[in-house]
């Protein structure tokens, strides 16, 4: 089941997911920093160039709480997703835990469409104030992500998939 063009899809599929995951540490990491630093140090920005006066620093940083738990559910997500291709490339891809794992994904990826919900309401409270800072241009997407919840109805279809495949599986091992 080890063919070399499977191999290397595989090889590149794991090399992608572990980059993904070192960025997502890396964002993690500046948004763990940057949360306090604007709330400490804020305020020192507002006024004489910077931000306005009356800018809701509170609003920032509740915005980059919300990106740093949208990184952490995708750190999940891409975790998840690295494991199954070690799997694959083991050749046993019809594990329950596969079947867990996507379902797993499937619920990640809808709690970060859920917290975009927030991240919206944050990010019109923002607003007002980028229309008073110079060389600011700011727009707000913050809407409905109809790919995100493709891909989350395809993961939990593809869960129940391997559901299956694994108790077939086991099914013909007790039979053999």
């Amino acid at each position: 089941m080890n063919n070399r063009p499977n191999d290397i899809l595989l090889l590149i599929g794991k090399i992608i997911c572990i980059f993904m995951q070192a960025a997502l540490v890396i964002g993690a990491i500046a948004l763990t920093i940057a949360i306090p630093v604007v709330l400490i140090f804020g305020s020192s920005a507002t006024g004489a160039g910077g931000l306005p006066a009356d800018f809701p620093l509170w609003a920032l940083a509740a915005v980059m709480a919300v990106g740093l738990i949208i990184v952490a559910l995708m750190f999940g997500f891409f975790d998840r997703l690295r494991r199954i291709i070690g799997t694959v490339g083991q050749g046993d891809p019809f594990q329950p835990e596969n079947a867990t794992r996507l379902s797993q994904m499937g619920w990640l990826i809808v709690g970060a469409q859920l917290m975009v919900i927030p991240a919206g309401i944050l990010a019109a409270v923002i607003a007002p104030f980028a229309d008073k800072m110079d060389n600011v241009h700011f727009t707000i997407d913050g809407g409905f992500d109809a790919e995100g919840i493709l891909l989350a109805i395809v993961l939990f279809i593809l869960a129940r998939v391997f559901r299956h495949g694994a108790a077939m599986r086991d099914d013909l091992e007790g039979t053999v």
